[in-house]
């Protein structure tokens, strides 16, 4: 069944409603009413247009659902309004829909946790973990800027930068996990870098694609994580990283530079290095010391210790993690990490060991449960 609903197509559908007027609650529930019925029909009888054959019935689910709401009559006129059975006009309206959700009527915070839920495809606890906060709050949080935005036409769009964490926060959830949702991410910055003259969407665009040249090195075969250090650089994509760098010294040489640059510039020397050992760890020190200048992040700041301990050695390191809140998302983690780097391998099992308990996502566990259980291993020989 999922070759008969054909991925994207939901977001579009989505957008056309919208524009047509259709206020957004109700156009989602038109929407995934129009779904449901795809999947009773499309096995016997499938359209030879999947978008406009979902677009007719979502129109008409929404003009049910309005005519049965007597507080909307004086919008009843929009029935002739209803699109012609037939194929529909080519065209991708998801960046648009991007631009849409972050409405000028919502906070920053509120319009990407709705754009990420409603056209990203994020579950709720997809985009708490994100955020770092309880899944119910971000369901109450994703149900506010819903009822924000029902009573409002869709029609003034949000700020660049809001779409760009968007697309930002979208590429990592799929970095982490679905690989079509990472392409996605790629697929609409290209768009975005291509249509507007701002350095941060090409930056943003560079960052992805170094990031995801390692996608095919990240794992081993059997699932398990590889971190940068030990990966086989013979698997990168080196036509993605040429690309990425090519952007990104464009992006670089307008000389306004912003977060996803620096970051960028970061992978951009992870990229660079023919081997771990020959990383340029002081220079990317100090692009995350121009990161921590621009955005105060403390995840930031947890990432420049790495960085610190790799560059001026362990002890230098563990010195820049105790100036942070050890509540920190790995932070014993990387405190496990430091401590092996610097001979002390009591303390990095017993923090490994900690942090695989506080792990988010199983593989992360795994991996930090293999590394408490390999020092310890070594201890007991």
């Amino acid at each position: 069944m999922d070759e008969a609903l054909p991925r994207g197509l939901t977001p579009q559908v989505l957008a056309v409603l919208v524009r047509r007027g259709a206020d957004f609650a109700a156009a989602e529930d038109a929407v995934q009413d129009a779904l449901v019925e795809a999947l009773r029909v499309w096995p016997a009888d499938p359209p030879r247009d999947a978008k406009g054959w979902l677009i007719t019935v979502a129109w008409r689910k929404f003009l049910d659902a309005h005519r049965a709401d007597t507080a909307r009559r004086r919008r009843e006129d929009r029935v002739d309004e209803e699109p012609a059975p037939g194929p529909a006009a080519a065209g991708d309206d998801t960046l648009q829909l991007y631009f849409l959700c972050a409405h000028p009527s919502l906070t920053p915070s509120s319009a990407v946790a709705l754009t990420l839920r409603a056209v990203g495809g994020l579950t709720t606890r997809q985009i708490a973990r994100a955020y770092l906060v309880p899944e119910a709050t971000m369901a109450q949080r994703i149900s506010r800027a819903k009822r924000t935005v029902s009573g409002v036409r869709l029609d003034r769009p949000g700020d660049v930068a809001t779409v760009l964490r968007v697309l930002y926060l979208v590429f990592n959830e799929g970095y982490s996990g679905d690989v079509d949702l990472a392409a996605e991410a790629i697929r609409l910055t290209r768009q975005l870098a291509a249509a507007i003259d701002h350095p941060e969407a090409a930056g943003l665009l560079a960052l992805m694609l170094l990031h995801h040249a390692r996608r095919a090195a990240r794992t081993a075969p059997d699932g398990s994580l590889v971190p940068l250090g030990e990966q086989d650089r013979g698997l990168w994509d080196t036509t993605a990283i040429a690309e990425g760098v090519a952007v990104l010294q464009a992006a670089l040489a307008r000389d306004r530079l912003g977060e996803f640059q620096a970051q960028a510039a970061i992978a951009a020397l992870h990229a660079d290095a023919p081997t771990a050992e020959e990383t340029d760890w002081v220079q990317i020190v100090e692009w995350y010391d121009e990161l921590t200048r621009l955005t105060d992040s403390p995840v930031v700041r947890l990432n420049r210790a790495v960085a610190v301990g790799e560059a001026d050695g362990p002890r230098a390191g563990l010195a820049a993690l105790a100036a942070l809140d050890d509540s920190l998302p790995r932070y014993t983690a990387v405190a496990a990490y430091l401590h092996e780097r610097d001979g002390d391998p009591a303390t990095a099992a017993r923090l490994y060991a900690e942090a695989a308990h506080q792990a988010t996502s199983l593989p992360e566990r795994d991996h930090l449960t293999r590394q408490a259980a390999r020092l310890n291993s070594r201890r007991s020989h």
